[in-house]
């Protein structure tokens, strides 16, 4: 090149000009394609493939005879994509709006919405390619839809949790629920209570996916799909049987009518394995709107709320003395006394509903003396009437998995005053919830063995054949058998003609069982005016076929709410329904009593 008509300086300028532009691309490309090289696959990989998650169906929860107490629906969102939605199809809209019930003219103006703006930067202008425009549309609807042949319609499957039951067995079976989860960026769905948490590992079953490849114009590349498919959750079958907890429920519905209390629960069982039939508190919910419901109403009651158990109780040091053989069924108690010698002190005694004189081991319970009582935990002492406390399950929690469960309160020796020794056996001084007190009462039932409750049967796969199956089990021996007979009769008579629980008494069967009823603690003291009823019982006596538990909390009545007044009818009205149910024969008399044989054999 000639430099005539060039400076130098111009002609070093020029060079150095284009050197530089150079220079720039080359760096540029060099960053581009060695040290942004991962990044940006990375990004084009994102453009070119998307990964689908494929949810699994959730498996249903059943109770014991295959009704379905939980279930999953599919449903479809349906929406359209503007930019593949072809003109010529316009005329098919109005058919599309009456099969999804959405009106004809927001159907046009959504097929024609190419564009949006930027939700965080109004000035951005992107490419709709995705519009809703109905919700929870069922299989059959969705194959209409398709049937239309309208380019840019399609749907995405989603799953929704159903409780046909409505809010019977609300608290066993639980429910699903949105929560906010620090590692997402939405709320996400989990179990959140009941057996829908505890079973989950079976029920929530396994998601699959699908990888998908898309050329530039977004069309997807079929040859290039891969998926695994999902696997749906499995079943889950229950101890409970759907006539049974409906039956509770209705006598539930009653008390709340009749006596307006703060809140109730109701167990049955069957004492020689612990399967529980049915279970219900008030207040209770509706799984299928849980949202809509006080959180207080969430709470299983039965197990997660501990109050004094009162005369219930009393089994416990009965039983126990006559376990240990410190007592003879004939023993004479003076009741009369307000104040006895214990271990060099003088212990002030509580008082009896009526006054009492001497009585018997056996009137001492059939009574309900809180006097005798006392002196048969002094009798006891301290580390026994503590050690039997607790062999009956009390202070500990009872192995129910569905839901958090309170291990009530049994304080140690260590920390008893002076007054516990004869306060615990009336049942004060110690805590239970209304599924410890219903399994004390079953240590009686069975002969003496504390019973673990069982609410899971079985799990089983898409063909309702069994996976996994849950045996009963036996947590300890409490009682020897010919006690736990003994205890047995002594209770039948309680919950006979002339008994504290006679209101309980059914003819021509054999029911035992024990009232209770405690004075709540009101500002530091118990309070003559609110009270919780309960009653636990048994029938038939000689050959137990169920337990049944009622605990009443705070019922509105005049006077004293006692349990043999407001939960031993209960017990009754469920337990007359439950013969004709279970076809339970009435009980056949007795030629000798374990009483006798008890005395027979000293």
């Amino acid at each position: 090149m000639s430099k005539v008509f060039i400076a130098d300086w111009r002609y070093l300028l020029l060079v150095s000009g284009l050197l530089f532009g150079f220079s720039l691309v080359l760096g540029r490309v060099a960053y581009l394609h060695v040290w942004k090289a991962e990044e940006l696959a990375g990004i084009a990989e994102q453009n070119r493939k998307s990964i689908q998650v494929l949810a699994a169906r959730r498996g249903n929860i059943l109770d014991s005879r295959g009704n379905i107490l939980a279930a999953t629906r599919p449903l479809i969102e349906v929406g359209i994509d503007p930019k593949v939605f072809r003109e010529e199809d316009a005329k098919k809209l109005p058919e599309l709006a009456r099969l999804l019930n959405v009106p004809e003219e927001t159907l046009r103006e959504k097929a024609r919405r190419r564009t949006r703006r930027g939700t965080a930067h109004p000035q951005d202008i992107r490419l709709v390619r995705w519009v809703k425009i109905a919700d929870a549309i069922d299989d059959a609807t969705y194959r209409a839809v398709r049937d239309l042949g309208i380019r840019g319609v399609y749907g995405n499957r989603y799953y929704e949790r159903n409780y046909p039951a409505g809010d019977l067995a609300a608290h066993v079976v639980g429910y699903i629920g949105y929560i906010d989860d620090p590692s997402e960026a939405e709320p996400v769905l989990r179990p959140l209570l009941g057996v829908e948490r505890f079973m989950d590992f079976y029920l929530r079953g396994q998601d699959g996916w699908r990888e998908m490849e898309r050329d530039g114009r977004r069309r997807e590349l079929a040859q290039y799909r891969r998926e695994l498919r999902p696997t749906d959750g499995l079943n889950v079958e229950l101890t409970l049987d759907m006539v049974v907890q409906s039956i509770v429920e209705t006598e539930i519905e009653r008390l709340v009518a009749e006596y307006s209390p703060q809140g109730i629960s109701v167990i049955v069982s069957d004492p020689h394995d612990g399967r529980v039939r049915a279970l219900a508190n008030y207040p209770s919910f509706d799984p299928n709107r849980f949202h809509r419901s006080e959180v207080s109403h969430l709470r299983n009651r039965a197990v997660g709320d501990i109050f004094e158990p009162g005369s219930t109780f009393k089994i416990v040091p009965a039983a126990a003395a006559l376990n240990e053989g410190i007592v003879a069924l004939d023993d004479q108690f003076d009741c009369s006394v307000d104040a006895v010698e214990y271990r060099g002190r003088t212990i002030r005694m509580p008082r009896d509903v009526t006054p009492n004189g001497r009585l018997d081991f056996r009137e001492v319970v059939i009574k309900s003396s809180n006097r005798g009582a006392a002196l048969l935990g002094m009798r006891l002492g301290e580390s026994r009437l503590h050690d039997y406390s607790r062999a009956f399950g009390f202070g500990s929690r009872t192995g129910w998995g569905p839901g958090a469960e309170s291990p009530g309160i049994l304080p140690p020796v260590r920390e008893w005053d002076g007054l516990t020794i004869s306060r615990m056996p009336m049942g004060h001084a110690i805590s239970a919830t209304p599924l410890q007190l219903h399994q004390a009462m079953g240590v009686v039932s069975n002969g003496g063995v504390l019973m673990e409750p069982l609410i899971v049967n079985r799990v089983l796969d898409h063909e309702s054949s069994p996976l996994l199956e849950f045996a009963p089990r036996a947590i300890r021996r409490v009682l020897r058998d010919d006690t736990a007979a003994v205890m047995t009769e002594i209770l039948n008579a309680a919950a006979s003609p002339g008994g504290t629980a006679s209101l309980a008494y059914i003819p021509g069967y054999e029911v035992a069982g024990k009232t209770g009823t405690t004075q709540k603690i009101v500002d530091g003291r118990y309070s003559n005016d609110y009270h919780i009823a309960s009653f636990s019982g048994f029938f038939p006596a000689s050959k137990p076929r169920l337990a049944i538990t009622v605990v009443v909390d705070e019922p509105e009545i005049p006077g004293t709410a006692y349990g043999g007044r407001v939960a031993a009818p209960a017990f009754r009205n469920i337990a007359e329904q439950l013969i004709q149910y279970f076809s339970i024969p009435p009980t056949a008399s007795r030629e000798e009593t374990p009483i006798a044989l008890w005395e027979s054999n000293r």
